[in-house]
């Protein structure tokens, strides 16, 4: 098996820790280790180095060089620019069909968090037999929650046990749904999020885009014969119209299965989420990072990485990260508001804090 870990994001919604500069997929916010290490880490009992490839920009490319040193340098992919996961995904899967046209590839993606690193890897071994079959096969995340920010699959007729995992013909795709529909979706136990975990082989893969993305099949051609005379590709990538891979096969092809997994999973994608998978006190906070003394207080997140203290006195649900350079304070409801102080920031120009 190979692996194609995405990791071009921004992580606007962890501002001010994530910058551009660098990204949340590069720092250590679940533990000792950075994302893309902690990513690594959980694959290389089944996945060796060699086989291991990131898709990243320009900009991040020598920041995954020198956290993940025993990754082969040409393994680090640099998208010439950001066209979504379709365009992505294919080109890394361009790289690995010239090493192995019958390599089964599983994407990941670098700012995931696992609890059973294990049962995440039992789940990959039995997608990876399901993908020899010739399916387009995702990872189900059981819910626990009616939880209204992530898509949901809707699980079909039972396929068989592959390593001990219940495999399913997936039905249907679905959106991101309103509190009542996700209370539904929650009561029936046939949806599962959606992890944006995809296993298969890469000629099945190569296939799909030939049918559902056929002008993206040939663009991807075209990158391969570039590669191969030593040419550039950003004239052929610049032409690429950006899609989601879900969007543009997985939601349209027939021949699609789904695994649910329940091995404590969470994507990271805001301060709330960094509180979620934290170790908290008695009084449910966590204040692992800097210096700083809470009284009071419950159900918040304190991240000092500047060099005063920070005093947190009678408050509740609240988010507090501070810089040196900025200082955030928000309510836990709100974390996905910090994408607003992104915005301002942008909008007028303070390029120096993005």
């Amino acid at each position: 098996m190979y692996a194609l870990i995405l990791a071009g994001g921004v992580g606007t919604r962890l501002w001010p820790r994530s910058r551009t500069t660098l990204p949340k997929q590069l720092l250590p916010l679940t533990g000792e280790r950075t994302m893309v290490q902690a990513t690594v880490d959980r694959i290389l009992p089944i996945i060796p180095d060699e086989h291991i490839f990131f898709a990243s920009n320009q900009e991040y490319a020598e920041l995954i060089k020198s956290q993940l040193p025993n990754i082969p340098a040409q393994n680090i992919i640099q998208e010439p620019s950001a066209k979504h996961t379709a365009s992505c995904i294919g080109l890394g899967a361009v790289h690995m069909q010239r090493l192995d046209p019958t390599a089964v590839m599983a994407s990941l993606h670098a700012d995931h968090f696992i609890v059973n690193e294990e049962g995440f890897r039992q789940a990959l071994l039995a997608a990876e037999e399901v993908a020899k079959e010739g399916y387009l096969v995702t990872l189900g995340i059981t819910p626990d929650k009616p939880e209204t920010g992530y898509g949901y699959i809707k699980r079909g007729a039972q396929l068989g046990m592959y390593n001990d995992q219940a495999v399913y013909k997936i039905d249907q795709f679905l959106e991101k749904p309103n509190l009542p529909t996700a209370e539904k979706f929650l009561a029936s136990g046939d949806y599962f999020w959606n992890s944006g975990i995809f296993i298969w082989q890469i000629s099945t893969l190569m296939d799909a885009y030939s049918e559902y993305m056929p002008d993206l099949r040939r663009q991807f051609d075209q990158i391969s014969q570039a590669l191969s005379a030593g040419e550039p590709i950003e004239p052929i990538w610049a032409q690429i119209k950006p899609k989601s891979i879900d969007v543009g096969i997985m939601e349209q092809a027939q021949k699609t299965a789904v695994i649910p997994v329940d091995f404590g999973w969470n994507d990271v994608g805001s301060w709330l989420a960094i509180h979620e998978v934290a170790d908290k006190d008695e009084n449910g906070n966590a204040n692992h990072k800097g210096e700083s003394v809470v009284f009071d207080t419950t159900n918040s997140l304190i991240q000092n990485y500047s060099d005063r203290l920070i005093a947190v006195v009678g408050l509740d649900n609240v988010i507090i990260v501070d810089t040196g350079d900025a200082l955030l304070v928000v309510n836990k409801d709100k974390a996905q508001d910090v994408k607003k102080v992104v915005n301002w920031l942008e909008e007028n120009n303070r390029t120096d804090l993005l």
